[in-house]
C-alpha cells in the first residue's frame, strides 16, 4: 500500500465504545491453581461499557510503577473494543523478575475459570484472541513470558505480544535475571506476531549519577532486533520513557515519574500514539483487520513524529 492510497486512522482517538474500570481484589498467586473467582494479583480492567464479546489485553506496567498510572491508555484501547487487564504485579521487586513472571502466567490461567466472575454479565470475554503487552520491565516479562523463559508457560495461547519501551536491565550485561535478550538476531522464538514501541528520549541520561530508563544495549532496539516475522517497530522522536503514562500521577512514585526520566513536552501525544498503535496491531492480529496497520507503517503517525520505523512480513 503506497503512501499516496493512506487513508486517515481513527486510532489515534477515542473508539465509539463508551469505557468503564473496574477495580478487582486479589487472592494470591500461591493459590492460583484453586478454582477460586479472585484473580492471583490486584487488576484493574477497562472494558466497553456496551454489551458484546471483546478480545482480550493484559498489560504489564513498568518497574516500580502502578497499575493506575495507565488508567488513561488503557481505557483508549478499551474504547475500540477490548478488554484490557492491567495487573499491580507488585509494589516493591527486586532485581530477579521471575515473580512477575510467573504471577503473568498465574493471571493468564485464570482466565478461563475466573473472569467471567468479575465482569458484568453483559460483556464476553473472547478468549481465542488474546494479547500480552508491557512496558517498561513489564515489557521485558511479556516477552520473557511468551518466550517461556524459567520453564514458565501457560494453557491459554497469545496471539499478539507488544513491548512498550523495554527494558532488559541497565546495561547489556547487566540484565535483569532471567534475561531475555541474547544478541543473536531473529532469535526469538515466538508464535506470533510482535511488536516493539521505542522511545526516542528514553536512552538519555536526566542525571549523571543515574543511568538511563531505558538503556542502549537493553532497550527496545535489541528486542526488535531479535523479532522473527511478523513483527513491527516504531521509535517515536522527542519523547521519553514515562510520556505514556497519565498526565496526573499520584503520591511519590507518580511525582517521580516526572523527575527520573527525560520527557518530552507533553504526554498527551505519546499517549496517543501508543494507545493507537496498540489498537491497530491489536486490530490485526486479534481482529482480522489490518488496514489502520497498514495505514501507520504508510507513515500516518498522528500526533508525533516517528524516528524510526521498520516492519518484517
Amino acid at each position: 500500500m503506497s503512501s499516496s492510497c493512506a487513508t486517515v486512522t481513527n486510532v489515534y482517538e477515542n473508539g465509539k465504545y463508551t469505557t468503564v474500570v473496574a477495580k478487582i481484589e486479589s487472592g494470591s498467586c500461591a493459590r492460583s491453581s484453586l478454582p477460586l473467582p479472585l484473580p492471583p494479583k490486584p487488576l484493574l480492567i477497562a472494558m466497553p461499557s456496551e454489551a458484546g464479546e471483546f478480545p482480550v489485553l493484559i498489560f504489564l506496567h513498568g518497574y516500580l510503577l502502578y497499575n493506575s498510572f495507565y488508567s488513561l491508555l488503557i481505557q483508549h484501547v478499551a474504547s475500540h473494543g477490548f478488554i484490557v487487564i492491567a495487573p499491580q504485579l507488585y509494589t516493591v521487586a527486586g532485581a530477579d523478575s521471575a515473580d512477575e513472571i510467573k504471577c503473568t502466567a498465574a493471571i493468564t490461567n485464570w482466565l478461563s475459570k475466573g473472569l467471567h466472575h468479575v465482569l458484568p454479565p453483559h460483556v464476553q470475554p473472547k478468549l481465542s484472541k488474546l494479547g500480552l503487552a508491557g512496558h517498561s520491565r513489564g515489557g521485558k516479562a511479556a516477552f520473557a513470558l511468551a518466550l517461556q523463559k524459567a520453564g514458565i508457560s501457560t494453557a491459554l495461547k497469545f496471539s499478539a505480544l507488544i513491548g512498550v519501551d523495554p527494558v532488559d536491565g541497565m546495561d547489556k550485561g547487566k540484565q535483569t535475571p532471567p534475561p531475555v535478550l541474547t544478541y543473536t538476531p531473529h532469535s526469538f522464538d515466538l508464535d506470533m506476531a510482535a511488536m516493539v514501541i521505542g522511545s526516542g528520549l528514553g536512552e538519555v541520561k536526566r542525571n549523571p549519577m543515574f543511568p538511563p530508563c531505558a538503556p542502549k544495549g537493553v532497550n527496545h532496539e535489541d528486542f526488535f532486533k531479535e523479532c522473527k516475522k511478523p513483527a513491527y517497530y516504531f521509535v517515536v522522536k522527542d519523547y521519553g520513557h514515562l510520556d505514556m503514562l497519565d498526565d496526573d500521577t499520584n503520591g511519590i512514585r507518580g511525582k517521580a515519574t516526572y523527575c527520573l526520566c527525560v520527557n518530552g513536552k507533553s504526554r498527551e501525544p505519546m499517549r496517543r500514539f501508543v494507545g493507537g498503535v496498540l489498537v491497530a496491531f491489536l486490530k490485526a492480529y486479534l481482529g482480522g483487520d489490518s488496514s489502520d496497520l497498514m495505514t501507520i507503517t504508510d507513515g500516518q503517525t498522528g500526533p508525533v513524529e516517528l524516528q524510526a520505523a521498520e516492519c518484517y512480513v
